[in-house]
């Protein structure tokens, strides 16, 4: 039978290895499977039983956008603002670095 320690010591030495290969990450990653499989499962009342996130940002405006960003969630716009962001840092850094100015200042 192959204990949590015989586990633990293979996967050092897999890690420990100076040069390695895909056999040696497929061996880790069977270590660390069968190491999480053997772990016992939190007890229940660990787990949330919250339906909502504790936590729900909003944003009101009647423009287009604010509409829009209420409509599809703040989360959900992020990735799309981010990319503007980086797409205005390289097309006006000037106006880039007064928005970054402005949300400083909140």
């Amino acid at each position: 039978m192959i204990t949590n320690d015989d586990l633990k010591a293979a996967i050092a030495e897999c890690e420990g290895a100076k040069n390695p290969n895909a056999s040696t990450c497929i061996k880790l990653a069977a270590f660390y499977t069968i190491l999480n499989q053997r772990q016992p499962s939190p007890p229940a009342e660990e787990y949330s039983y919250a339906n909502e996130p504790m936590y729900l940002p909003s944003y009101y405006s009647e423009s287009e956008f604010g509409q829009l960003v209420n409509e599809k969630g703040m989360d959900n716009c992020m990735a799309v603002i981010d990319e503007l962001m980086e797409t205005l840092y390289v097309i006006n850094p000037r106006l880039y670095n007064g928005v970054i100015r402005k949300i400083k200042e909140l």
